[in-house]
């Protein structure tokens, strides 16, 4: 299986585009091949077009500023490099093959709520999506606690566990975890799944008002596993 971690930046690029990028972004996920895709900071509204345009499956969990999320999305496809992640977030997993559950864990509340995701697919494969806190001590508490909810989730299953930990050397939590993908602060584990090869960066540059720009200001991060 094929599995990317991408974190989308709420929506905006690099240079900033001055609009809503949704329709790139749907693009970008669509004519990429995956299996599973573990995306943060995505726009909330974003999620079923995202699934749509990449014929997946998504869940969605909503993570922090999504009071008054109305307001929010009447205001933040006009105006996104100003709202930024006042636009409100969620991450979402997007699967090619059915899902089979999905849960959230709350992981933080305070200063900002963070949230986990646990999808198991229909061949009971599992796989966590987390966006951490960007201190390091929280950020490595909140990994640390999910790391037992995920492994008591997946039971012998195979598990996949990754996303942005704002973390740029987060351990294993014991010797069956192989940290197969890393850049910068994303990350991807897996258990009772090997890599095929090395991790890659997948080209986001795109062309669009007669500029190139990239989407988001990370680039998605992807590996093979079996």
């Amino acid at each position: 299986m094929l599995v990317l971690t991408w974190n989308l930046f709420h929506g905006r690029s690099v240079p900033s585009a001055h609009r809503s990028l949704a329709e790139a972004f749907a693009s970008a996920l669509a004519a990429w091949e995956w299996d599973v895709a573990l995306l943060q900071e995505v726009p909330p509204w974003w999620a079923q077009a995202l699934a749509t345009a990449a014929r997946a499956e998504q869940r969605t969990a909503l993570t922090s500023r999504n009071a008054g999320l109305r307001a929010r999305r009447a205001v933040a496809p006009r105006w996104p490099d100003l709202m930024k992640s006042n636009g409100g977030g969620a991450n979402v997993v997007l699967a090619r093959e059915p899902i089979a559950e999905h849960g959230t864990i709350r992981l933080r509340v305070r200063p900002e709520r963070r949230v986990a995701q646990l999808v198991r697919l229909h061949d009971g494969t599992c796989v966590a999506n987390f966006h951490g806190s960007t201190r390091v001590p929280l950020a490595e508490d909140e990994l640390r606690r999910l790391w037992a909810h995920a492994l008591t989730f997946a039971r012998d299953a195979p598990l996949v566990l990754g996303g942005d930990l704002n973390l740029r050397s987060p351990k294993a939590p014991r010797e069956d975890v192989a940290h197969v993908a890393s850049r910068d602060v994303d990350h991807l584990f897996a258990r009772k799944l090997r890599p095929l090869g090395p991790a890659r960066t997948l080209e986001r540059r795109v062309e669009l008002d007669g500029r190139e720009l990239e989407l988001s200001d990370h680039p998605p991060l992807a590996v093979v596993l079996a």
